[in-house]
């Protein structure tokens, strides 16, 4: 940078208008550099309060029963309920949700987990009776509360949908909602069935077992929930929202910066205008030593 000042100082000449361009320059990049510029990028970071929530479907045999319609055809109970519930499932980003399936007993379908499309998934492919014909209410309770009591306090949650009454558990229902209110699990039950019973269907010689209302209800109102009954599709499609509003989850946003400096640009520009500087120097004094 000396020797630029004695050159510009030196002379005149109008030859000398290049290096003057170059000089001035190098000064504009250089004090870019020095102010840092710098590229901000903001974000928004959600953080979700999620539940835990456990999801005990009926597939017993009665779940057969075609009194269930859209607007084109009937369809079978567990065929609403698999649309249904497997929609709500979905709808629950950012909660761990898991999967109950019984009839004569209760098994552990889905473990707890983010993945809502797999515990929808797991659900479309059950069928009727694949858990036997008889209804084990209890023993799906119990299940589910093994299963929550472990998540922390105040986000245990059980949604339990059945179209028949216990006849096959282990441990009574009631015994088994005792628990769930122990472990702070809210339970929300769910009856389906036309006008409260079952509607005759191939598989138990056309029988009608009746739905256990005031059991449900009881659970229902033990464990801090709130009882359901859908004779429809539609109905059963509020219902799951009516849910999904009451256990609605908790979210708290955060907004962040990324910076990105951007300072070495206009400083690999200022280097390069210096070097080409010194070389027209040079050059310069080539030319005045030759004449």
């Amino acid at each position: 940078l000396k020797n630029a000042f004695s050159t510009l100082q030196s002379s005149g000449k109008r030859s000398d208008i290049p290096f003057l361009i170059l000089f001035s320059m190098f000064w504009v990049f250089l004090v870019i550099a020095l102010m840092q510029p710098e590229k901000v990028d903001q974000f928004k970071q959600v953080k979700n309060k999620g539940y835990d929530l456990m999801l005990a479907v009926d597939i017993s045999a009665s779940m057969k029963a075609l009194d269930f319609s859209t607007k084109t055809r009937k369809i079978s109970r567990l065929d609403a309920t698999k649309e249904v519930v497997g929609k709500f499932a979905l709808g629950r980003q950012g909660d761990r949700v898991g999967l109950v399936t019984f009839g004569e007993s209760a098994y552990l379908h889905v473990p707890l987990t983010l993945d809502t499309m797999a515990v929808s998934h797991m659900l479309n492919d059950t069928v009727s009776g694949m858990a036997g014909n008889a209804t084990a209410i209890g023993d799906a309770i119990g299940l589910s509360v093994r299963t929550l009591r472990e998540r922390p306090e105040g986000s245990r949650v059980l949604v339990l949908l059945t179209d028949g009454e216990d006849n096959a558990s282990s441990i009574p229902p009631m015994e088994a909602a005792k628990l769930a209110k122990q472990y702070g699990i809210r339970i929300y039950t769910i009856a389906v069935g036309t006008n409260g019973q079952s509607s005759p269907f191939n598989g138990f010689g056309g029988g009608r077992p009746s739905i256990d209302e005031k059991l449900l209800k009881e659970i229902a109102k033990l464990t801090g929930g709130k009882y359901f009954l859908a004779t429809d599709k539609m109905v059963l499609e509020s219902v799951y929202a009516k849910i999904d509003e009451l256990e609605k989850t908790e979210s708290e946003q955060s907004i962040f910066m990324i910076r990105e400096p951007y300072f070495y640009y206009p400083l690999s520009i200022a280097m390069l205008l210096l070097l080409l500087m010194a070389l027209y120097q040079l050059l310069f004094r080539r030319l005045a030593h030759g004449s």
